[in-house]
């Protein structure tokens, strides 16, 4: 305190530094601070060189460590932590392209990623190419001269097909495009799509990494080099997590694997317990012997491919709905990855974003339905689904 100054200026400072020496503590502390103190313009040149924290936006040891632990799960070099998975997507690819540039994307790709490329990306004259990632050729052909990004996702949503990441990277840096993969669905738990090759990978840590649906961030991965690209532009979008968001992450982030690997195995125990229903048409999940890509999938991901599935009943509005009335555990939620089991209905997701034709193209029917496992007993699972799909035997 200072004694010489009046109350009306104390009040400002008093209590501003801790009493006693505060060290180690187990849970680090929450640096809400938007900026610190500067002693002075070396003392500034020293800071904006990278040299110590001054400003928020610019860095912070809540988002750095939880830059830190995201590197270490993908064994990445650098990464950065957003404030939306939009934002880690729209971040990394508006830093890549200039005009002229032409992006392959998968076509079934995250529908909002789609929008992106169409009513954003677009405007800068970069060309956008859909192709079908599950054949190889089809992106070797959509190839072209000026191609600078081959963008996918591992685990497509909400079909659940499977990308060979492999194929993919080495037909893209071929043609010395850079590969930005979103592997949101499957977690490092699952792959670490840079130790295939990719350049970028990139997540909604809203879903799993949060897991508690109550954070939205987002985080891009890559090498040193590729990341200084993406930097300058990260701090000029100003889309950086904030430090109290960024603290529960952290603390979501110490019991990720505990619960990822509990909703992989819930997944493929619902999978198989739908297939074997009679209300049920399909089933889509990588472990299922029937899937398209089983095989790829169990050589990329033998600990497990995700907690993503969807299933197929009656294209019935009025069943679909009457199933979900019926549902005593599972609730449906517009979100994904959180640690109890959820619905949602993909068709209805995106409705006022597309034409019919178009859903029914993207494999969006009225009776698909996804699932996001959870945490939960299986068999409590298991028999809430079964229990409310009688409703398709009902007139």
């Amino acid at each position: 305190m200072n004694s010489e100054a009046s109350r009306e200026t104390n009040i400002l400072y008093v209590g501003s530094e801790p009493a006693l020496p505060v060290e180690r503590p187990e849970t680090p502390p929450i640096y809400h601070s938007t900026a610190n103190i500067i002693a002075d313009m070396d003392d500034y040149d020293f800071a904006s060189k990278g040299g110590k924290y001054y400003y928020c936006r610019t860095a912070n040891p809540n988002r750095d460590s939880v830059a830190e632990i995201v590197s270490y799960l993908e064994h990445g070099e650098q990464s950065l932590v957003c404030a939306s998975g939009m934002a880690a997507i729209s971040t990394a690819i508006l830093s890549l392209i200039k005009a002229g540039d032409n992006i392959i994307a998968s076509r079934s790709i995250y529908g909002e990623t789609i929008e992106l490329f169409e009513n954003i990306v677009k405007k800068f004259n970069v060309t956008v190419t859909y192709a079908d990632f599950t054949d190889v050729k089809s992106v070797q052909a959509a190839i072209q001269p000026n191609t600078k990004i081959v963008y996918t996702e591992i685990i497509a949503n909400p079909l659940i097909e499977v990308t060979d990441i492999d194929a993919i990277v080495q037909a893209a840096h071929n043609a010395n495009a850079l590969v930005l993969v979103d592997s949101t669905f499957t977690t490092p738990f699952a792959i670490r799509p840079l130790e295939h090759g990719a350049d970028i990978v990139i997540h909604s840590m809203t879903k799993y990494f949060g897991g508690h649906s109550d954070i939205t961030a987002g985080c891009i991965t890559g090498s040193h080099i590729v990341m200084k690209k993406i930097y300058a532009d990260y701090l000029l979008f100003g889309g950086c997590l904030d430090p109290n968001s960024s603290w529960l992450m952290l603390r979501s982030i110490r019991t990720m694997e505990m619960r990822v690997m509990k909703q992989f195995e819930n997944a493929k125990k619902i999978a198989e317990a739908l297939q074997q229903d009679k209300h049920v048409r399909y089933v889509n999940y990588p472990t299922l012997s029937n899937h398209p890509q089983h095989e790829l999938a169990m050589k990329l991901m033998p600990k497990g491919c995700g907690a993503m599935l969807s299933f197929r009943v009656e294209d019935s509005r009025d069943k679909v709905n009457a199933f979900m009335h019926r549902l005593k555990i599972v609730k449906y939620l517009g979100t994904l990855g959180g640690y109890r089991t959820t619905i949602a209905h993909p068709a209805t997701a995106f409705r006022n974003d597309f034409s019919p034709e178009k859903l029914l193209e993207m494999g969006m029917e009225e009776g698909l339905i996804r699932i996001s496992a959870g945490a939960e007993d299986s068999a409590d699972l298991i028999a809430d689904f079964k229990q409310a799909l009688n409703v398709f035997e009902e007139n």
